[in-house]
């Protein structure tokens, strides 16, 4: 078996807007983490169990501050690698998507083999105008998911691929 190199990148990006979806989505993040570290730490702190140390119950800010530094640059970056990464391409009978941030994603969906095509937005993704397509097959493997699109490009594409699916079940009767 030869290999013909690398995977070419999809032709189309995602919308520049989902950088701002993500980074407000890696900000929740950001103060779940914080919240639920000083959670802890105040009330571990204030029980007065004597396995916590000294400098722990009376320093509770330290904790969440410890996950602030850790975490902060791997969700500042995401958003950023995301955009980078993420992109997706309707050629000929085939859908193509790139997706990922830690781990890269190359998803190729025939459209004979679409079943059903899902236009979805979340609050953060109507307020910026954003959607996410999903494209589900009878298989799981063969069902992909295209976040960060234009609402209106999420909503004509949707529409393409239901009635390009339409037409390929039509000839294949």
């Amino acid at each position: 078996m030869t290999s013909t190199g690398p995977l070419r990148d999809p032709a189309n990006r995602v919308s520049p807007k989902a950088i701002r979806l993500w980074l407000l989505e890696s900000l929740v993040a950001l103060v779940f983490f914080v919240g639920g570290a000083l959670l802890v730490s105040t009330w571990v702190g204030g029980s007065g169990w004597p396995w916590v140390p000294d400098w722990l119950a009376a320093s509770p800010w330290l904790p969440p501050l410890a996950v602030a530094v850790v975490v902060l640059p791997f969700l500042a970056a995401e958003p950023f690698v995301r955009y980078a990464v993420h992109r997706w391409e309707l050629s000929g009978d085939v859908v193509y998507a790139r997706s990922g941030f830690l781990t890269r994603e190359w998803v190729f969906v025939p459209v004979s083999r679409i079943q059903t095509v899902d236009k979805g937005q979340g609050w953060f993704e109507r307020m910026l105008g954003l959607a996410t397509l999903e494209i589900r097959t009878a298989s799981h493997a063969g069902s992909s998911t295209i976040q960060g699109l234009d609402f209106h490009v999420a909503a004509r594409l949707a529409e393409q691929l239901a009635h390009r699916a339409e037409q390929l079940r039509d000839d294949a009767t």
